[in-house]
């Protein structure tokens, strides 16, 4: 399968393999919730980590784009499997830890920013590249992990935020060579899975409760304006020069 679990010492993995890059259709993003709420309600788990395969080119995508340029109106669907998946990692009863390789983009900056810590690799970078494909969202999830004024200037060029920089503005925990991710970040969990499960969760509903804002809210009042962004010309015409070219239409 393309998106496998397994649960090994009370660390449950979710390993994304998707060729090329990770970047998920619809139906992929709806069946991720389910894969997320039960691997966290296992009583045999105390930590969730999420990464990508070795061999991946890199952590996430985001989205399907090709999905999108052929199909636009399944733009409901994936904005809906978005919302649940991120919502899913923020509720997972237990902490959620992504282990991130180079690149990490749209959906992925969700993962990220709805999860409870993240260690990256020294190759890994952030990016919100949605002005450049004709579609909207990510900003609140990437709020919980910059300040604001940094997210903005992400958003409104969609630029890459290496992991270094990253690191030193707080939303990374560690930054480890890329030949070492995977055990780094199963030592990371291996230290909240040796904790109480009760106190893990307990632990995680207050920490949710103490966040100023409601990142959830946040992410479906932005994608009200990604549904109208979506129905704009110049949305498909991004696409467009998004899968004949790989690169941004020009405006």
């Amino acid at each position: 399968m393309p998106i496998t679990t397994t649960i090994q010492n009370r660390i449950a993995e979710i390993v994304f393999d998707v060729p090329p890059v990770n970047a998920f259709d619809s139906a992929t993003w709806l069946s991720i919730p389910d894969m997320i709420t039960a691997a966290a309600r296992n009583p045999e788990v105390n930590c969730v980590l999420i990464r990508a395969a070795a061999e991946s080119r890199g952590f996430c995508g985001g989205v399907d784009i090709k999905e999108m340029q052929a199909h636009p109106e399944r733009i409901t669907l994936l904005n809906r499997g978005n919302y649940l998946t991120f919502k899913a990692i923020r509720e997972a009863e237990v902490p959620v830890v992504s282990a991130v390789h180079k690149f990490v983009i749209g959906g992925g900056i969700g993962i990220c920013g709805a999860s409870d810590t993240i260690i990256a690799a020294d190759d890994a970078f952030f990016s919100l590249p949605e002005v450049d494909r004709g579609a909207m969202g990510g900003a609140s999830h990437l709020s919980r992990m910059l300040p604001l004024h940094k997210v903005r200037a992400a958003f409104f060029t969609g630029g890459n935020i290496p992991a270094e920089e990253a690191y030193r503005l707080g939303a990374v925990e560690k930054v480890v060579p890329r030949a070492a991710l995977e055990a780094e970040a199963r030592a990371f969990c291996a230290v909240i899975a040796s904790k109480s499960r009760k106190a893990l969760v307990i632990a995680k509903e207050a920490l949710n409760g103490l966040e100023p804002r409601d990142v959830d809210r946040g992410y479906r009042w932005e994608q009200g304006f990604t549904l109208e962004m979506y129905m704009h010309e110049d949305s498909q015409k991004a696409r467009d020069a998004f899968v004949a070219t790989g690169k941004a239409a020009e405006f």
